[in-house]
């Protein structure tokens, strides 16, 4: 017990930075929901043209997201050394290449609009498609400078701001939609067209929030006072896009894996795909509460680095991938208790007309979140090792684990079990299986190594 106690006593600091950035992911999630439900009473096709639409942005916002993460490891370090000037300069500098790539982003996703209409997809679906992706493109703008604050502020063990700032973006998204999209209480009605918009005015808004909180609150007041005063700086420019790319690399193959999984699962039949929508919703949900131990192990490492306590480092870091297990393995037994019962949640029973499509789902989905009830714990460890990874500021050879356990390992298992084998939707799902599995066991090899290394050497200065 006393052995455990060294990672246990951990648990509750590493619970609060993390519960403000789970709630405000799930808060996220649960807006998209309510979107679909809104939108979804327009028609179907302007319920698959959002699908396309997000398709494409989803692409562009993996790598945009994923490059910011670069501000957190270097403010957690510098708040670590307790260098305010260094903080200063990573804020400045991060803001500004946010800036940069947002309006990059933003200029690539609507000059490649057109190539919507070479997807083979419907025509009335692509042109609904291409008034929501014009307004989702713009949104990138302030969502990616939003980040660059986020960022800042959960470097500095503060995850509070972003998560009030997210909260209050979703209620006012659910009311812009409610009013953009079917015309109420005086607002023109717009369709989905509305739906985009009031996704770009809610970001506007939590920027503004965000913003508005770090001028104001005296814990950030040593940080932003003559922010400029030093000019900028190429070296750490460089530096920020050196840990940024490779970062947004690993979002990007991770999310394309996924997608991919949802492109296989369709070549199936509109049940295998209705069923791996299910599935891969309930285990997203899961997902969040990794990605915000992830942030965590990101802050708490980065801050031992700072320090050069590489022991602390290790022990910080090993109590937050315990404690991730603990909750991965509640989500585990969970899935294979209820994985029968859960896919009624998505499901309208009572429909006498497909009763026959519904039950096939629901087959298929219950066999679904068996397999996903053994990933649970593969995709919560690598997630939180990459956080653990990136507090190291080591991006380069996660990004190649990713590339390998994603593009080579799981996509190929999928396509072979899923397609080619016969093995159908739960084909594809071994090869989720498979791939986030490597990526785990290559994550903590790579941890583990790093930090022994760092380790010794300190120990010989």
């Amino acid at each position: 017990m006393g052995f455990l106690s060294a990672y246990t006593k951990e648990f509750k600091y590493n619970l609060k930075l993390a519960i403000p950035v789970i709630t405000a992911l799930l808060g996220h999630t649960f807006v998209q929901l309510i979107d679909n439900i809104m939108v979804g009473q327009l028609g179907t096709a302007s319920l698959a043209a959002i699908s396309l639409g997000n398709s494409f942005f989803w692409v562009a916002m993996s790598v945009g997201v994923g490059f910011s993460t670069a501000i957190t490891p270097l403010i957690a370090e510098a708040d670590g050394q307790r260098n305010i000037l260094k903080g200063k300069k990573v804020l400045i500098h991060g803001f500004l290449s946010c800036i940069f790539l947002g309006i990059a982003l933003s200029i690539f996703l609507i000059i490649t609009q057109p190539f919507l209409y070479e997807m083979g997809q419907p025509k009335e679906v692509v042109d609904l498609a291409f008034k929501y992706l014009f307004w989702v493109a713009i949104s990138l703008i302030p969502l990616l400078i939003f980040q660059a604050f986020k960022q800042f502020s959960d470097g500095l063990s503060y995850t509070k701001p972003s998560m009030y700032a997210s909260l209050l973006a979703n209620i006012f998204n659910i009311i812009l939609n409610y009013m953009l999209i079917f015309g109420n209480w005086g607002a023109p009605a717009m369709g989905i067209e509305g739906a985009a918009l009031g996704t770009l005015i809610s970001r506007v808004l939590a920027l503004l929030f965000m913003m508005i909180y770090i001028l104001i609150d005296k814990k950030f007041a040593p940080y932003v006072k003559n922010i400029a005063e030093k000019g900028l700086d190429k070296i750490l420019f460089f530096k920020i896009f050196k840990i940024g790319f490779p970062s947004a690399a690993i979002m990007f193959f991770e999310i394309t894996f996924f997608t991919c999984a949802v492109w296989l699962s369709g070549l199936l039949g509109k049940n295998p795909q209705a069923a791996n929508q299910i599935a891969l919703n309930l285990s997203t949900v899961t997902y969040m509460v990794a990605m915000g131990f992830g942030v965590a192990a990101m802050i708490r490492v980065g801050n031992q680095k700072g320090k050069s306590n590489y022991i602390e480092l290790r022990r910080v870091a090993i109590s937050i991938f315990l404690l991730i297990f603990i909750f991965d393995f509640i989500f585990c037994v969970i899935f294979l208790l209820f994985h029968d019962q859960l896919p009624w949640l998505y499901l309208d029973f009572e429909n006498s007309s497909n009763v026959k499509d519904i039950y096939e789902v629901v087959k298929l989905s219950s066999g679904l979140l068996i397999i996903s009830a053994f990933f649970q714990i593969s995709d919560g460890l690598q997630a939180v090792v990459l956080g653990a990874l990136r507090g190291l500021q080591d991006v380069n050879l996660p990004a190649l684990i990713a590339f390998f356990s994603y593009v080579l390992i799981g996509l190929p298992i999928s396509y072979i079990l899923g397609i080619k084998l016969n093995f159908g939707v739960n084909g594809i799902w071994f090869g989720l299986l498979s791939g986030l599995t490597s990526s785990s066991i290559l994550l903590f090899l790579r941890f583990q190594y790093l930090t022994k290394k760092l380790i010794l050497k300190n120990a010989k200065i």
